[in-house]
């Protein structure tokens, strides 16, 4: 069962963003304590090495919009033991940092209500895990009117900070070095992780092609504006007085609003929590059930609810780790969740460059990052920095979570692996031996049907069944026209002699080559209700005559006379596959015989 595509572009816009904006409310007092008022520094290098894994994830989402994306992305390029661990630890992340949101809301609460923080914190779990239990879209919605909300708050708290402001807080602007620059980076970094839960979703989009990149982008480009905006608020009414702060947005506002300050922006703070934690829930859950499909975990896990469209076993399991991940110390959640996140991000890019590099012809992204693979080379080599920057504890943490990710795929997925993927493709092209299969390839073209709304016509119904020659070459029209005979003859139950002759009295009437590259023979028969398709490729060409000696794209239409409507829509059909500019690349490299056929069903043209 397919999950609902319910997500607009504000939807999974405002998944992105309130994923991100509730690091506003938290983190900014930590940072500045390990770093002073080069914090700001600190967010900015983070912000522009995400950048370089959004234009990486936006590819491959727009190329294999499915649940558990990133998860989906890395088993498709680096195979099922990678991206089990993968994603495990991913799952694991995300459960760690909404819990640490939730926990913090929790803590918020409990200065209201005088209960448990922790007790809160798990009531507001479950409640969200009951919203997301209910559908994505009705989730997507909620979250779309919590993020304008906050929004709106943080620009009023941006105008009225104005009269407050000091120069002078900057001072020392770095306390402690350009050392503590990086660690704080890497701290702060879990910050961006809104936008691998978008991929995690994408399969619930609209339009994921177009959406999901577009989304991506935007959310980007707000949320690095504000953090820089409010952390530079903060530190300029505030000063050293903003280290270590558990409420840094609510405190500033103090000062310029008084008492209702805090009041307003820790308001502010749990709906930025909400958001968030929601957003979490929901992308985290999306792992388990991608890795349920691919029988890396049992197939409960991968269950869909048939009226909600919602995988509720995953969406309870995530909710129950997130209340056990609750327990754990906070500093402890945050370094491992940023830690994983790197790697993430570290995967996201790596996956590009496979994909890539092996040319496998059906991975078509409809959104390809800029400046490939400096992007990706620069940002694997800054998340490495990263990485490192965060201290053994972070490490040592990431480590235990991959150890337990290796276990359950030897111990459990091994042997039920049985996906390809694109490193064996691009080793294939390495060492010139077969060692992939088709599957791969068969995969990402039932994606590309989904993800484009292809519905197939009678065309694609006759190229999906029709013969496929692909022949060794160079030779003569008339060897091609007595091959092609032999087996539309045998499809069509008619003489070969019959269809010989009809392609070479066609071909005296004038020449079917409608290019250097092309040629579409055609052929009227007697009787009712036949049509038929072969298509054809010749390496080294096919002469049809001293011009036009290099024919390597044949396409053959024979049938009768009352399906003369339907030969024209044909040569309509072929007129728009063959105009692609990529038409002539892709045929002369296509793999195999399927590949040719994979050419002509996922081509862009409209169809009847």
């Amino acid at each position: 069962m397919k999950l609902h595509k319910g997500l607009g572009l504000l939807d999974v816009f405002a998944i992105a963003t309130g994923a991100m904006i509730s690091g506003i409310f938290i983190l900014p007092g930590l940072a500045f304590e390990q770093a002073g008022p080069v914090v700001m520094v600190s967010y900015f290098f983070s912000g522009l090495l995400a950048l370089s894994g959004l234009f990486s994830q936006a590819e491959l989402t727009s190329a294999m919009p499915r649940a558990g994306g990133t998860y989906f992305n890395v088993t498709r390029s680096m195979g099922s033991a990678v991206g089990t661990v993968y994603g495990l630890i991913t799952w694991l992340s995300m459960a760690l940092k909404t819990a640490y949101e939730l926990l913090f809301m929790g803590l918020i609460l409990a200065m209201v209500v005088h209960l448990p923080g922790h007790l809160l914190a798990v009531v507001i779990c479950l409640l969200f895990v009951g919203l997301n239990l209910i559908g994505a879209k009705e989730a997507g919605k909620i979250q779309a009117y919590l993020v304008l909300g906050i929004l709106g708050l943080l620009v009023l708290f941006l105008i009225l900070s104005l009269g407050k402001m000091s120069v002078r807080n900057f001072e020392p602007f770095l306390p402690k070095g350009w050392d503590a620059v990086l660690p704080t980076a890497g701290l702060v970094f879990v910050s961006f992780g809104g936008l691998l839960k978008v991929a995690n979703i994408a399969e619930e989009a609209k339009k994921p092609g177009r959406n999901i990149p577009l989304a991506m982008l935007l959310s980007m480009i707000v949320v690095s504006v504000f953090y820089l905006l409010v952390v530079f608020a903060c530190i300029a009414v505030l000063g050293p007085n903003l280290s270590g702060l558990q409420h840094p947005v609510a405190e500033a506002s103090r000062v310029f609003m008084g008492n209702a300050g805090p009041v307003l922006y820790s308001v502010a703070a749990v709906l930025a929590i909400v958001s968030s934690a929601n957003a979490g829930i929901m992308a985290a859950s999306r792992f388990p059930l991608a890795l349920a499909r691919d029988e890396m975990l049992p197939a409960w896990l991968g269950k869909i609810n048939a009226r909600c469209k919602t995988p509720h076993p995953a969406i309870l399991l995530t909710g129950v780790v997130i209340i056990a991940a609750m327990f754990v110390d906070v500093k402890i959640l945050v370094k491992a969740a940023s830690c994983v996140l790197i790697l993430t991000y570290v995967f996201t890019c790596i996956a590009v460059i496979i994909l890539r590099e092996s040319k496998i012809q059906n991975y078509r992204p409809q959104f390809r990052s800029p400046l490939y693979p400096w992007i990706q080379v620069i940002g694997i080599l800054g998340f490495d920095a990263l990485l490192f920057g965060l201290g053994w504890e972070a490490l040592l943490t990431c480590s235990v979570l991959v150890l337990c990710g290796f276990a359950a795929y030897w111990f459990y997925g091994r042997p039920r692996a049985s996906k390809d993927y694109a490193l064996l493709h691009l080793i294939e092209r390495v060492t010139a031996r077969e060692l992939a299969s088709t599957h791969l390839e068969s995969e990402l073209k039932d994606i590309i049907h989904e993800r484009d709304e292809i519905m197939k016509d009678r065309f694609d119904h006759l190229v999906e069944n029709c013969p496929v020659l692909d022949l060794e070459g160079p030779i003569w029209s008339d060897t091609f026209f007595d091959k092609a005979a032999e087996v539309l003859a045998a499809d069509l139950d008619i003489s070969k002699e019959v269809v010989y002759n009809g392609f070479l009295e066609r071909e005296s009437q004038g020449s079917t080559v409608l290019s250097p590259f092309l040629a579409i023979p055609h052929v009227v028969i007697e009787g009712e209700q036949h049509f038929d398709i072969l298509l054809a490729r010749c390496q080294e060409g096919i002469v049809f005559s001293e011009e036009h000696n290099k024919v390597h794209a044949v396409f053959v239409l024979i049938g009768t006379r009352d399906e003369r409507s339907f030969h024209l829509m044909s040569l309509a059909a072929i007129a728009q596959i063959v105009q692609d500019e990529d038409f002539d690349y892709r045929w002369k490299n296509a793999k195999n015989i399927e590949a040719l056929r994979d050419i002509v069903l996922l081509s862009k043209r409209m169809r009847n």
